[in-house]
């Protein structure tokens, strides 16, 4: 196994460098990466400490630095003791620039401004933590996905995921013996997904469940006639009301939320058609 020291090196939190780092390493097996996190270098002398530490431990830097003068004591500083750095964003920063015809600002952090986009995301994180579980449904209209689909098909995960990108989000288990309240299928606003998945798959996650509960793992609730007719239930319940559905059986929560992004732009370009 390959052993490498990542060094993060940014003039804000890093927290963009740590997001690209992990999608880039993810394609490279039997490799153990030692991160080393450098943020706020913003002062010549704060890169010379910097730097002396990653001379100890030579291996990548990866950064984003904005300042002229620092990135260019990086560059030289680190050609001179034999240093491999590369800037993140500077391909992208430069293909933005010719496309749209200007400078690039150089503002430490600017993609973490609290802006309105910002407040936005904490409201919808609010809206969805109230809203998990099938709880508030008197004010559904407010959100922007209603979430569907039989006990442990991924909805409060994939709720979550979706409400730190932006959007506010309700989920409902669907219970034959309990059908959903009448506000479900009178909503305008909200685009309802369905969530599915592979019936042993689903008693599978259902029965660690309840072993990590000590609960006992031979109940209705992982018995494969009983979860079938779940199954069978919340497909009807999405044909009959034409709601879009996701096998979330082979995807991660990452994947169904890319879907469900792709069904909201898809009807918000239909409507604006």
């Amino acid at each position: 196994m390959s052993r490498l020291h990542l060094h993060l090196l940014s003039d804000s939190t890093g927290e963009t460098l740590e997001v690209i780092a992990k999608s880039c390493l993810a394609q490279f097996d039997d490799v153990e990466a030692v991160r080393h996190l450098w943020p706020m270098v913003r002062s010549e002398g704060h890169l010379d400490r910097v730097l002396d530490d990653i001379e100890r431990r030579p291996g990548l830097v990866l950064y984003t630095l904005v300042n002229s003068n620092i990135r260019r004591e990086l560059e030289q500083k680190c050609r001179r003791r034999g240093i491999n750095a590369v800037s993140a964003l500077d391909p992208v920063v430069d293909a933005l620039s010719a496309v749209l015809g200007q400078e690039a600002k150089a503002r430490p952090g600017r993609q973490h401004a609290l802006d309105a986009a910002y407040f936005a995301r904490v409201d919808a994180i609010q809206f969805t933590i109230a809203h998990d579980d099938g709880v508030g449904s008197d004010n559904w209209e407010e959100a922007d996905v209603v979430l569907a689909g039989v006990s442990r098909t991924s909805k409060t995960p994939t709720s979550i995921y979706l409400a730190n990108r932006g959007f506010k989000v309700a989920n409902i288990p669907l219970v034959p013996e309990a059908p959903p309240p009448p506000t479900l299928f009178s909503l305008k606003h909200p685009m309802v997904v369905g969530l599915t998945t592979n019936p042993d798959r689903l008693i599978q996650i259902r029965r660690n469940r309840l072993l990590s509960l000590n609960q006992a793992p031979e109940t209705d609730y992982v018995d494969l006639e009983a979860v079938n007719a779940e199954l069978a239930y919340a497909r009807r319940l999405f044909a009959d009301n034409d709601w879009p559905v996701i096998d979330v059986t082979r995807r991660s929560i990452e994947e169904t939320a890319a879907a469900i992004v792709k069904l909201c732009s898809e009807r918000s370009d239909a409507a604006e058609a």
